[in-house]
């Protein structure tokens, strides 16, 4: 299960109020950054095969199949401070992180 916080989900809220309508927030994990693996947040116009869709504090989530096993447990959340706002991701799969937040690393069992 992923979880948005309040502030998280009226970040996303915001910013999806700027796109066109009916259009989906979708999270993903892709390859890159700095630990090996990194979040990617888009907003795309279709549910593709093997997507799951959460809804999650009132937003429609997407979630790749490829991506869904990496994002189990995560909680994303949003703040504000000096060098202004973004969202932060907590893991409990990731075994290290990056100091940029988004990227992380994970084991991998075998």
């Amino acid at each position: 299960m992923i979880h948005l916080s309040q502030a998280a989900a009226s970040e996303i809220g915001r910013i999806k109020s700027k796109q066109q309508p009916n259009v989906l927030f979708r999270l993903a994990v892709k390859l890159g950054g700095c630990s090996g693996l990194f979040y990617d947040m888009s907003f795309d116009e279709a549910i593709k095969v093997g997507d799951q869709v959460f809804d999650l504090d009132e937003i429609q989530v997407v979630i790749d199949a490829a991506s869904l096993n990496y994002l189990n447990g995560l909680r994303v959340d949003y703040s504000e401070d000096l060098m202004g706002g973004g969202f932060r991701f907590h893991n409990p799969q990731a075994i290290a992180t990056c100091g940029c937040g988004n990227s992380f690393s994970i084991s991998i069992s075998h």
